[in-house]
């Protein structure tokens, strides 16, 4: 059986991207990595190879370069070996042994790029680039294409045509194949491992006598875990956030928020602790949030708040299956939230009207004001459009309290993976109760469209409240 690993599987990519660029009209695609940026001084940032490259080559050095023809056949640019710098950066790859071990057709020390390249787009029609790539990318191409118009005599003509990479791969990315789904799933369990960790950690500092926890003490017991596991790190900054925090949507744990009542960046009893994170693994993200209280049970005014994002977040998964549209998640947890505020009193009726008036006004934007879900894949947040291109634009909703006229949103497929994360945030206010102040509540799990609705790779850990107490209180 292949491994996620395997060169056939990145080859088997790489042929879908060549055949959509005949599809297309033909041509060639040039797609770069990610270069080593610098942190301070002489010291750089982590390296994290660029995601498109990774899903076409499998490899994860900085500074290469992947060629691709429409014929299928690919020429890769990378660094060549160095015993020197090996010494102190670790062993490359190479152009002599990369054609084996990756599956491409050609490779070339990548200080060659600039003297071949140019005869690799001559007599092609069109040169295919991520136009968001990096900078400088875009004026590199016109120096390509300028050096094989200047051998025109020689009966080379250059691309008349330039065309953006980026929305082929964006779609060929959207549905998951089984080696990516592997790796999400293994994602997500090492990710429920560690939420859970966090909770039980919660549970055994107030055992030990502690007055509060921080922030960064729970954030700490994540990236343990996750490294425990052989995850990469962190998807994504993670957010802890410790009571009223969790009111500020990308709060950094550790972070000092002045001006809040309840203390900054430490997590006291009676409180509810919000975490949002996932960890990398084989490249692929999970993305996961947890609310559960300090010290292990929920206050009434906290399980009602809660009970009612989860029921959100069930309304959103019923919503999840082929033929139905993305947005529909999003409709169908909006419409269970803003009934519920209505029914806990966050919004009052002689205010704001009916539920239909909420929904039609963006009322309940005052305590939700995030979207349900977004992609997940290479990047916590997935390259894919969510809105359906290829379909008349029509008049619709704009989620503001407003109308406006664009493509309706994009209909989901078996093997598209994204998050549901409905969330409820109540700050102080004259006209809310004080019982639900400072409370912040968020529930995600990630979902892979299955045919018969979808399939939830992160419920390792618990979800409903009876679970998160028994977990804490055992």
């Amino acid at each position: 059986m292949e491994t996620p690993s395997s060169p056939s599987v990145f080859a088997q990519r790489r042929a879908r991207v060549a055949e959509a660029l005949r599809a297309a009209g033909h041509g060639v695609a040039v797609l770069p990595t990610a270069s080593l940026q610098m942190r301070n001084a002489d010291s750089e940032h982590g390296y994290r190879h660029d995601s498109h490259f990774f899903h076409l080559t499998g490899f994860t050095e900085p500074d290469a370069w992947l060629v691709l023809q429409a014929d299928g056949r690919s020429v890769l640019f990378c660094q060549p070996r160095d015993e020197a710098r090996e010494i102190w950066d670790g062993v490359r790859v190479g152009p002599e042994r990369a054609p084996a071990l990756l599956g491409v057709d050609a490779a070339h020390p990548v200080a060659a790029l600039d003297e071949l390249l140019p005869g690799l787009l001559a007599n092609q029609g069109t040169v295919w680039f991520p136009f968001r790539g990096p900078a400088g990318l875009q004026a590199r191409v016109a120096g390509w294409l300028d050096a094989v118009r200047a051998r025109t005599r020689e009966g080379l003509a250059a691309p008349v045509q330039q065309r953006d990479l980026a929305p082929v791969l964006d779609d060929l990315r959207l549905i998951k194949d089984s080696h990516e789904l592997a790796l999400m799933r293994r994602a997500g369990e090492i990710s429920a491992l560690a939420h859970g960790r966090a909770m039980r950690f919660c549970t055994r500092r107030w055992r030990e006598g502690a007055a509060s926890i921080a922030e960064y003490e729970i954030e700490a017991e994540l990236l343990h875990e996750f490294r425990r596991h052989g995850a990469n790190g962190m998807a994504y900054t993670p957010i802890v956030a410790a009571g009223a925090n969790a009111c500020i949507l990308h709060h950094v744990a550790g972070s000092v928020n002045l001006g809040l009542a309840a203390p900054a960046a430490r997590l006291l009893p009676g409180e509810l602790c919000l975490i949002d994170a996932g960890c990398e693994y084989g490249s692929y993200a999970a993305d996961i949030t947890r609310t559960f209280p300090a010290n292990g049970r929920f206050s009434g005014p906290q399980r009602a708040a809660y009970e009612l994002v989860l029921a959100a977040q069930e309304a959103a998964i019923a919503a999840t299956r082929p033929g139905l549209r993305k947005i529909e998640a999003h409709t169908a947890a909006v419409r269970v939230l803003a009934q519920g505020m209505l029914d806990l009193g966050l919004l009052r009726r002689d205010v704001v009207g009916t539920l239909d008036d909420v929904i039609e006004h963006a009322a309940y934007r005052r305590f939700y004001m995030h979207g349900t879900g977004h992609w997940l894949g290479l990047d916590v947040h997935d390259v894919g459009d969510t809105l359906a291109r290829d379909e008349a634009p029509v008049e619709q909703p704009d989620g503001l309290g407003g109308k406006v006229v664009r493509p309706p949103s994009r209909r989901l497929a078996s093997g598209m993976v994204l998050t549901l994360e409905p969330g409820l945030y109540v700050r102080p206010a004259d006209d809310v109760p004080q019982d639900f102040w400072h409370i912040g509540i968020r529930i995600e799990d990630d979902a892979l469209v299955t045919p018969q609705g979808c399939e939830l790779l992160t419920r390792g850990v618990p979800v409903r409240c009876d679970e998160i107490e028994a977990l804490m209180r055992d």
